[in-house]
């Protein structure tokens, strides 16, 4: 497929002239987002991140009201519908009276309508009244309905990792980028005050020259073979296959049907790729931001890992990964065996280390250093979720958007393709290919089962 090439230049760039935009502008920039307007939202995918993350978080803010829920599975989209309209329900009952905040109007949850359910996305992403989706499904249906969105004029809430190959990631960073959508991705430490701390701290020299970053991800499991299983009556199997091969069903291989567990798609790397991009696309995001290159990414990469010899999961378990950056510097990712869970920046006169819900220093002294008005400053964001809601309304790039989320992915992607190879490889971050390495290369993007090729939408 044809991309067109998004810089860092031209991103800076970009995002600058939005950032200049005033806060309060005339109704007419807004439309149907004028500050007086509630945003109506869909939600796609109704399993556990959106049941128990999501769904719930959204609920929270008055300006914003979930409208549509859509799914493959029938039973969690009756939940999901039942979630949040009794939420509604309740809130209408319980605040009569009381004038809503926390969000820049909107009409009272007593006017709330229903919440309609879609068997399929595309009816959802269709609906002239939906003004933004959320995207909460398995890692290998991100793609194609953020393309959609992104082609219908929606603004987007995804779950992270933006996709699952690198040239989808490309696919859907220039389609956003063209269509001029908002879209932010779930990498909600970037509205952690723990880890914005520390990436200022390290952007502006605290802990000296930048030398080498250490990375630490949890594992999964492998498990043993699943015999094939009847399909439940209120899933349809072959859409939530999507692009992915035509195999047996069974429960494992998809969700829990009585709970909301961790479902068994995630260690199945035809629908996830496992820990790398499950926290890696948290941590290695933020060892980005610290570096100061959220737009391209390393030269250099080898790695390593143990995959399971046989059974229904088969995404890495322990592994090693060293990423070179033009800089000199090093990035090392490996299991928490190996590396504190976390992020870990060594420096010629310290380190910083900082994980959720810590953070710590040599020497501690660099924790209180303030950040002077000359400095570095970056992005701030309180609240991951009202960021996405702000930009929806100012038109500013969000704190997690697009390209950064994409170019966060593909180092995850990219070193998952080194632990399967037995040699160093280069990478062009411009061109986002590996330098003379076919097969590497191949693995860059995947075959599409029809009829979801991205190419036709």
């Amino acid at each position: 497929m044809k991309s067109t090439r998004v810089t860092r230049r031209s991103f800076v760039k970009s995002s600058a002239l939005i950032v200049a935009a005033p806060a309060i502008l005339p109704t007419s920039v807004f439309g149907r987002f004028a500050p007086s307007n509630r945003i109506n939202l869909g939600v796609i995918g109704a399993g556990r991140i959106a049941h128990s993350t999501d769904i719930p978080e959204f609920l929270a803010f008055d300006d914003v009201q979930i409208v549509a829920v859509c799914d493959v599975d029938r039973k969690r989209m009756l939940n999901a519908k039942k979630q949040v309209e009794e939420y509604y329900a309740k809130k209408a009952t319980g605040a009569a009276g009381i004038s809503e905040g926390g969000g820049g109007g909107g009409a009272t949850s007593a006017s709330f309508s229903g919440c309609t359910m879609y068997d399929d996305f595309r009816e959802l992403i269709a609906q002239p009244h939906i003004d933004a989706v959320a995207i909460c499904t398995p890692d290998h249906w991100h793609a194609l309905p953020a393309l959609v969105a992104a082609k219908a004029g929606k603004d987007i809430f995804i779950q992270k990792p933006l996709t699952l190959t690198v040239a989808e990631g490309r696919v859907v960073s220039d389609a956003v980028h063209r269509h001029g959508n908002i879209l932010q991705v779930g990498s909600q430490q970037r509205s952690d005050k723990n880890f914005r701390h520390a990436c200022e701290l390290v952007r502006n020299g605290r802990i000296g020259e930048l030398k080498r970053v250490l990375v630490g991800l949890p594992g999964d499991p492998g498990c043993g073979d699943e015999p094939e299983m009847p399909v439940p009556p209120n899933l349809n199997y072959d859409m939530w296959l999507g692009q992915t091969p035509a195999v047996p069903y069974t429960e494992k291989r998809v969700h829990p049907q009585n709970d909301y567990g961790r479902p068994g798609w995630l260690r199945i790397e035809a629908y996830g790729a496992g820990m790398i991009t499950g926290w890696g696309t948290h941590h290695l995001d933020t060892a980005q931001w610290a570096m100061d290159t959220e737009y391209t990414g390393p030269v250099a990469l080898q790695g390593e890992a143990a995959y399971p010899q046989g059974g229904l999961w088969n995404v890495h378990g322990p592994l090693r990964i060293e990423y070179t950056y033009a800089s000199g510097v090093k990035l090392i990712c490996a299991d928490n065996k190996t590396h504190k869970q976390g992020v870990l920046f060594e420096g010629s006169e310290g380190w910083i280390y900082v994980k959720r819900g810590q953070i710590d220093a040599n020497p501690k002294s660099v924790l209180e250093s303030k950040i002077g008005p000359d400095e570095i400053h970056l992005y701030k964001s309180d609240n991951h979720k009202r960021n996405f809601l702000d930009c929806i309304r100012t038109r500013r790039q969000p704190i997690a958007p697009v390209e950064v989320a994409h170019r966060s992915c593909t180092i995850c992607l990219i070193g998952n393709i080194a632990t399967k190879l037995d040699h160093p490889l280069e990478w062009d971050p411009a061109k986002e290919r590996f330098r003379n390495d076919d097969e590497a290369n191949s693995m860059l993007s995947r075959p599409e089962r029809l009829p979801w090729r991205l190419a036709d939408y």
